[in-house]
C-alpha cells in the first residue's frame, strides 16, 4: 500500500447540531452509518483524531479529573457507551440515535475497515491479547488488513521514551484506524498527549474492547446490555477489580442526575 503523508495534529469535530449536551458532556449524536462517513472523511483528509466513549463512570470522573476533562474536550467524537445515558437523553427530550460502545465498535468498525480496505492497528491490553484479537477478527473478516499489534509494558505511560517508542511503532505501521485498549482514564489522557505523534486518522479508545474481541473476557448477553445492567454483569465477574468503581465512585451519578433534573426544571 502507498505510504501517505498526514498532518500531525488536526482534530475534526462534528457540527454542533449533531451533538447533545448531557451532564456537561457534548455527546456526538451519530448512527453507525454516520460514524462510518466521519471515518471516511478523516482518512480522506489525512488528519488525526481520537474518539472517546462516555458512560456513567466517565461522567462521574469528568467532575473530579481535570486532565480527563481536557482529553474529552480535545476528542474528535464522544460516542454514548451506556444504556442509562441513552435513557437520560430521551428523558430530557434529546434522544440519541444509537449506542456505540467501545466493545461493539471493535467488531463493527473492523468489518467496515475490511470492506473499505483500511489498515487497522491494535494497541494495548495484556501481552498476546491484541494478537489473539487480530486472529479472531481476521477469521470473521478474511480481507481485514492488520497493520500491527503491540502491547506496551506496564507503566510505559509514565516513561516518555517508552511512550515515544509506542507512538513510533504505530506511526511506522501507516494505519488508517487504531484501537487503543489501556483502560480508562489512562487511554484517554495518553491520547490527549500522544495521538498526534501516532499520526493515525482515527483512533478509538475502547477499554476492554480487545479483551472481548480476543475472547479473554466474556461479554454480557445482549438482553443484559439492553437492560442497562452490563455494569452488574462485569461487577459479578470481576468484583475485586470493579467494586469500588461501580459501588462507590459511580454512585455519585445519582447526585449528578438530580442536579441535572433540577437545572432543567429551573430553566423551564
Amino acid at each position: 500500500m502507498i505510504q501517505r503523508e498526514r498532518t500531525r495534529s488536526s482534530t475534526a469535530r462534528v457540527a454542533p447540531e449533531n451533538e447533545v449536551d448531557l451532564f456537561d458532556v457534548r455527546i456526538s449524536n451519530l448512527s453507525f452509518e454516520d460514524l462510518c462517513h466521519w471515518v471516511d472523511g478523516q482518512i480522506a483528509r489525512k488528519t488525526a483524531a481520537y474518539v472517546v466513549t462516555p458512560n456513567i463512570d466517565h461522567v462521574c470522573r469528568l467532575r473530579r479529573n481535570a486532565e480527563f476533562r481536557e482529553a474529552y474536550a480535545e476528542a474528535g467524537l464522544r460516542l454514548a457507551d451506556s444504556a442509562p445515558l441513552m435513557w437520560c437523553a430521551k428523558l430530557f427530550g434529546q434522544p440519541l440515535k444509537e449506542k456505540l460502545s467501545g466493545s461493539d465498535l471493535v467488531p463493527r468498525v473492523t468489518a467496515y475497515a475490511a470492506e473499505k480496505g483500511y489498515r487497522v492497528f491494535l494497541l494495548g491490553a495484556a501481552e498476546g491479547v491484541a494478537d489473539e484479537a487480530a486472529r479472531r477478527l481476521r477469521e470473521k473478516q478474511p480481507s481485514l488488513q492488520i497493520a500491527g499489534c503491540f502491547s506496551p509494558p506496564f507503566g510505559f505511560d509514565r516513561d516518555a521514551a517508552q511512550s515515544a517508542e509506542t507512538c513510533e511503532r504505530v506511526r511506522a505501521a501507516n494505519a488508517d484506524i487504531c484501537f487503543v485498549a489501556f483502560g480508562s482514564p489512562k487511554q484517554e489522557t495518553w491520547l490527549l498527549h500522544h495521538a498526534p505523534a501516532m499520526n493515525v486518522p482515527v483512533t478509538f479508545a475502547v477499554g476492554a474492547g480487545l479483551d472481548f474481541a480476543a475472547g479473554r473476557v466474556r461479554r454480557a448477553p445482549v438482553w443484559i446490555q439492553r437492560s442497562g445492567c452490563e455494569w452488574l454483569w462485569r461487577l459479578m465477574r470481576e468484583p475485586q477489580r470493579l467494586w469500588r468503581r461501580y459501588l462507590v465512585e459511580d454512585s455519585y451519578f445519582l447526585v449528578i442526575l438530580l442536579k441535572e433534573i433540577g437545572r432543567r426544571l429551573g430553566r423551564r
